[in-house]
């Protein structure tokens, strides 16, 4: 018989129980679900709601379950419909109608919220962990490349140069904010929803304080209505994993590029490859097409989460058991693409000698010449014409600006010098861009320490 079938007078049909059951996929909550009922159950004898004795079994009871579930002893049963129920069942069956009293003063709709809550934090904690550790590779490889010059891209045609230490930097400045991110979202999860009851509170007096402590909350839901029926922590989890991915997407797009023949900055090792069933030549960047991939997984979690939420009424309703698989998909793909990253680029070889060429075409020094046009006093938007037209003179006899000779720089604009080769020389045009931010060698160094000492006060908030 049904935990809850008492009013009933038929068995729940087949296709309905299958339909309606979640324990397939909501089993990997038992920890938290019996972390909060052992937290549940100490609160009820310490209030005198159940004996302290009762209490006491209880608590060794669920530890005995949790034990059988972690050995694979345990069978959860489809007709227990969750994890929640499956757990309560298999309490009694071991202590008897005392595991019976465990849910005094609690609801299903209370301490499914409590587990979802319980999950996401440990998640995002793990999270913020992979994330950090992707970002602490990504500036160790900007500080290695500090010095390398490389070609900077705006609408994937060469535009200045810059160092692969900058453009590095690019990507960990964006998992700076990403962990940010999660942190609020975390700070905002740390609310105990127990003691919400099914949408009303109950009139047991509980301690919900007790309980909120014993689990690591920094306090309580305010509204036993919004208690239950809030997944706001849930979409921005989903949300800010969203970004990740994004981000992480980005990333590998790049890294596909920087592989190819036709860009060949890089070359990705041979753990990180795969080749091809037909053609013996090919290395596949495989593992950064898989990240791409996957971030439409991530980005259809948030938005099939949203759509769940958007027209809900207060209280609880039974689509939110459709946040779970969502949730639980977003965490396993942007955690395991998070893992799988770091070594990723760790293991992967730089051609400097391609990065510096290619750095040198394209005509990337022509936004140079115009600025020192610029400093001799000619208006920049007249130096900005000049400049355009020996990029034309350059196009067409198929030369660089460097190699025009001074005479023909002299008779394009007056006030030019002998060291305009040396101010328009890659090195000279990235070492000038000192400006915070910039990709000059101190200006990339800068942003590492700064970058380190956030992460670290990142760390200490956490800690604390």
């Amino acid at each position: 018989m049904k935990l809850w079938g008492g009013r009933f007078e038929k068995d729940t049909d087949a296709l309905v129980e299958d339909f309606h059951s979640s324990v397939s996929f909501d089993r990997r909550l038992y920890e938290q679900d019996i972390a909060g009922s052992i937290a549940h159950a100490a609160m009820l004898g310490r209030a005198g709601i159940i004996t302290r004795a009762e209490a006491e079994q209880i608590i060794a009871g669920l530890e005995t379950v949790r034990a059988d579930i972690e050995s694979g002893r345990a069978e959860l049963a489809k007709s227990a419909e969750d994890i929640h129920m499956n757990v309560e069942k298999l309490l009694t069956e071991r202590i008897g109608p005392v595991g019976k009293k465990l849910h005094t003063g609690r609801s299903r709709n209370d301490q499914v919220a409590l587990d979802l809550r319980l999950f996401l934090r440990a998640e995002t904690d793990k999270t913020m962990d992979l994330l950090a550790a992707l970002t602490r590779t990504l500036l160790t490889l900007a500080e290695e490349h500090a010095e390398t010059w490389a070609p900077g891209y705006t609408h994937l045609q060469k535009a200045q140069p810059i160092t692969l230490g900058h453009h590095f930097m690019a990507y960990a400045a964006m998992f700076l904010r990403d962990l940010s991110r999660l942190s609020d979202a975390r700070r905002r999860l740390n609310y105990s929803p127990l003691g919400s009851g099914a949408l009303a509170g109950t009139t047991f007096p509980l301690r919900r304080e007790e309980t909120a402590r014993d689990l690591g909350f920094a306090g309580l839901t305010l509204n036993s209505l919004d208690g239950v029926s809030d997944r706001d922590f849930a979409l921005e989890f989903l949300s800010a994993a969203a970004l990740v991915m994004m981000h992480l997407s980005r990333l590998a797009e790049e890294i596909i590029l920087w592989a190819s023949g036709e860009f060949d900055f890089i070359s990705l090792d041979d753990a990180y490859a795969t080749g091809s069933s037909i053609m013996p030549q090919k290395k596949n960047p495989d593992v950064a097409e898989l990240v791409r991939g996957k971030t439409g997984r991530v980005y259809g979690d948030l938005f099939a989460l949203l759509t769940v939420m958007k027209g809900l009424p207060l209280a609880y309703n039974k689509d939110l058991q459709e946040d779970k698989e969502c949730v639980f998909d977003a965490v396993d793909t942007v955690q395991k693409c998070l893992l799988v990253t770091a070594p990723l680029l760790k293991t992967m070889t730089v051609r400097k000698d391609r990065l510096a060429a290619e750095a040198k075409k394209g005509f990337m020094n022509a936004t140079d010449l115009a600025d020192y046009l610029a400093k001799k006093q000619i208006p920049f938007r007249e130096a900005h014409a000049i400049v355009g037209r020996l990029v034309l003179l350059c196009g067409q006899r198929g030369c660089a600006l460097e190699d025009l000779p001074l005479t023909e720089l002299q008779a394009a604009a007056a006030g030019i010098e002998a060291d305009v080769y040396d101010a328009i020389s890659v090195e000279t045009c990235v070492r000038a861009r000192r400006v915070p931010g910039g990709p000059a060698p101190e200006a990339v160094r800068e942003a590492i320490r700064a970058a380190r000492a956030e992460l670290e006060t990142m760390n200490k908030r956490e800690d604390a």
